[in-house]
């Protein structure tokens, strides 16, 4: 399908049909916009809503990139317009339950039938089978169910880690993952799949690392018992005298030195034995008396252009204006509001933000042309109320 999403990049000429969904679903299909593929979200009659929260979908990095068009898919007009689009298409993105899609008449084997290379990828949270797959859940869920949830927080009970772990990284990137990993086999064998990405898997994925030292015997399965869980005193979070908090993470030897270096405590021997885990807490408790003598920003002062790994635990609302994010451009302006860019950066293509949404009737008008719709069709389709702009 031709048309041009405003993004030149790697993917640019590839065309990706979106169910419209919330979540992990539509984060991967914009890691798969900003990289240059032409996205049409196929939007429900209930109407369009920003995914994020944000007043002003314009905002809304989760829905950037797209050209949306708003079908009544419980008429056979309305599923006969999208299977016309996927004739056109390289990759279907769905977000529903099991079950769903097909009911429609949308499932992969109508899909496929319609596009033989068609690329058909569907998130879930439990996935397309096992006992769970019909059940509902969210982030939390998947990630209980993975290990990782348990692996997270403070000895007495585990922390949600925000929505990142299942719905954002062992959802969204790993589906953007797949989609371009089966668009690769479309493209030499001409044949399409269907890839099954589901939270709970990619979850379980991401704890890949921690599931291997469990084995070696270098991890104690509980919390706050490890090097990288909180227990080690010099890789962890500390208070300062105006209430702020720095991160630091010293791991190497090197590192440490030049931590201790910039705190003048080289011949401490009590910061010298940290090798002993035993002497662990009473390090801690040094780490904290001392961090809280001094404000965030003299710390991160006292440590600038050292290699101590020292780094100030910025809030949403500062990050966005230190002067390594603001060098690299790492969040950009979306109709007045700073948002993350595009990321991962590629050397032969302008780094460039991806339009809002468009919604507009021209659009709507434009995507049918291309499927093969004339004027009166359309006009038709609107008549019988199954498009809205």
């Amino acid at each position: 399908m031709d048309g041009n999403s405003g993004n030149e990049g790697p993917l640019a000429g590839l065309t990706i049909i979106e169910m419209a969904g919330i979540g992990p679903a539509p984060f991967g299909v914009t890691l798969l916009a900003d990289a240059g593929a032409q996205v049409i979200r196929i939007e429900r009659q209930s109407g369009a809503a920003s995914l994020s929260g944000a007043t002003n979908p314009d905002q809304d990095p989760l829905l950037r990139g797209r050209r949306c068009i708003c079908l009544d898919l419980k008429q056979p007009q309305g599923v006969e317009v999208v299977l016309r689009m996927l004739q056109h298409a390289d990759a279907l993105v769905e977000g529903y339950r099991p079950g769903v899609m097909e009911r429609l008449g949308l499932g992969p084997d109508a899909c496929l039938a319609r596009r033989p290379s068609l690329v058909y990828a569907r998130m879930t949270g439990w996935g397309q089978g096992g006992p769970l797959a019909s059940e509902a859940g969210h982030d939390i869920n998947y990630i209980a169910l993975s290990g990782a949830l348990h692996a997270i927080g403070v000895p007495e009970h585990p922390v949600p880690p925000l929505n990142l772990v299942g719905d954002f990284g062992g959802g969204g990137a790993l589906l953007a993952f797949g989609v371009t990993s089966a668009l690769l086999q479309a493209a030499r064998t001409g044949r399409g799949q269907v890839v099954d990405a589901a939270m709970s898997d990619g979850a379980a994925l991401l704890m890949a690392p921690f599931y291997a030292k469990l084995a070696a015997g270098s991890w104690r399965d509980e919390r706050g018992a490890n090097m990288l869980d909180g227990a080690a005193p010099h890789y962890g979070v500390y208070r300062c005298a105006d209430g702020k908090f720095v991160a630091i993470g010293p791991l190497e030897p090197q590192f440490y030195e030049s931590f201790l270096s910039r705190l003048g405590l080289k011949q401490d021997p009590l910061m010298n034995g940290r090798g002993e885990q035993e002497n662990w807490p009473r390090l801690r408790e040094r780490l904290d008396q001392l961090f809280v003598t001094r404000t965030r920003d003299e710390w991160c002062a006292l440590f600038q252009g050292s290699d101590a790994c020292v780094s100030p635990v910025l809030s949403l609302s500062e990050a966005p204006h230190h002067p390594h994010n603001v060098a690299r451009a790492t969040f950009v302006d979306a109709a007045g509001a700073l948002v993350p860019g595009p990321a991962p950066r590629f050397s032969d293509v302008e780094r460039r933000l991806p339009p809002p949404p468009q919604r507009e009737a021209a659009v709507t008008d434009e995507l049918l042309h291309m499927a093969g719709y004339s004027s009166t069709e359309i006009g038709r389709l609107r008549d019988d109320h199954v498009l809205r702009s």
